[in-house]
């Protein structure tokens, strides 16, 4: 791995395709064909000008095989949650704002906009607010994953509500959720990943 001007990869070098492992070489081909499309359709940027992964998916690569796993808990999740796509996003951004992870919340803010969650939500949502237009499942998947995740406790009439709106199974998908985002948050924060100046790729 060598070093790239851009500073993209935070405190780790951005690494290069041309000096991978064979492991490293099939984890950067299985992400640059399925995520860097994703990320370009979603309107935000997961590689540089020539090609270099960055946000998460740099340090994905430092190990393969726990990178494997770690991404079948999050396809998974994706694949089978009982959650709808925009309360995804909401637990998603609630997650980092509790975190502050400038490049989780650049990313998600696009997703949040892909599903239709509206500016102004989207901007209280990433302070650590609770927007006044979102509907009263958002209302309470933000409330609970903020809950959660600062005071690690859930209060009881918030629990009672939010499983009136869920089922168990769905604050089982959800505490799911928030556990991948915890650890997302906190890989980027830990290396101080940046947001990228460019313009993001356009949806």
């Amino acid at each position: 791995m060598s070093d790239h001007s851009d500073a993209l990869g935070g405190r780790l070098p951005l690494a290069d395709p041309a000096e991978l492992d064979a492991a490293q070489q099939e984890l950067f081909d299985k992400m640059t064909s399925a995520v860097v499309p994703w990320a370009d359709e979603t309107g935000f940027r997961s590689t540089t000008d020539d090609g270099r992964l960055i946000g998460p998916f740099n340090a994905a690569l430092l190990n393969p095989a726990m990178t494997s796993a770690s991404a079948a808990l999050l396809l998974g999740e994706r694949d089978h949650t009982s959650l709808s796509p925009r309360v995804r996003e909401v637990v998603i951004l609630a997650v980092g704002a509790v975190w502050q992870s400038e490049y989780e919340l650049y990313a998600h803010s696009a997703a949040a906009r892909k599903v239709g969650i509206s500016e102004d939500a989207i901007r209280v949502l990433v302070t650590g607010g609770i927007p006044g237009d979102l509907s009263a499942e958002e209302t309470t998947a933000a409330q609970l994953t903020r809950e959660l995740s600062t005071r690690h406790r859930v209060d009881e009439t918030l629990y009672r509500e939010a499983e009136r709106h869920f089922g168990v199974k769905g604050l089982t998908d959800m505490v799911i959720l928030i556990g991948i985002y915890h650890t997302v948050s906190a890989t980027l924060n830990l290396f101080a990943v940046p947001v990228p100046q460019e313009q993001p790729a356009s949806a």
